[in-house]
C-alpha cells in the first residue's frame, strides 16, 4: 500500500480549510484516511498552520510520501529539516 501525506479539504463553500492527513494514495481526496497530522487555514490572517511534528516525522520514517503542497507546508513548519537531520544521524 502506497501511503501519502496530503491535504483533505473541509469547510463550507468558498470558506475552505484543510486537514493534513495520511491516506492510501488510491483513496479519494476527501475520502478515507489513516491518521490526522494537523490542519491548515489559509483564510485566517495570519495563516494558521498546526502540525504534530512527532507524528509527521514518524510517518515520514515509515515511508509516507508527502504531496507537493504537503511537502511545502511541512518545510514551512520545519518538519522536513528535522526529518533530514534524523536520517543523517541514523546513517
Amino acid at each position: 500500500m502506497a501511503v501519502r501525506i496530503r491535504l483533505k479539504r473541509m469547510g463550507a463553500k468558498k470558506r475552505p480549510f484543510y486537514r493534513l492527513v495520511v491516506a492510501d494514495s488510491r483513496a479519494a481526496r476527501d475520502g478515507r484516511f489513516i491518521d490526522t497530522l494537523g490542519f491548515y487555514d489559509p483564510l485566517e490572517e495570519p495563516v494558521k498552520l498546526v502540525v504534530d511534528e512527532d507524528k509527521a516525522i514518524d510517518w515520514l520514517q515509515k515511508g509516507a510520501q508527502p504531496s507537493d503542497t504537503a511537502k511545502h507546508l511541512l518545510t514551512k513548519v520545519g518538519v522536513m529539516d528535522k526529518f533530514a537531520a534524523s536520517r543523517k544521524n541514523a546513517q
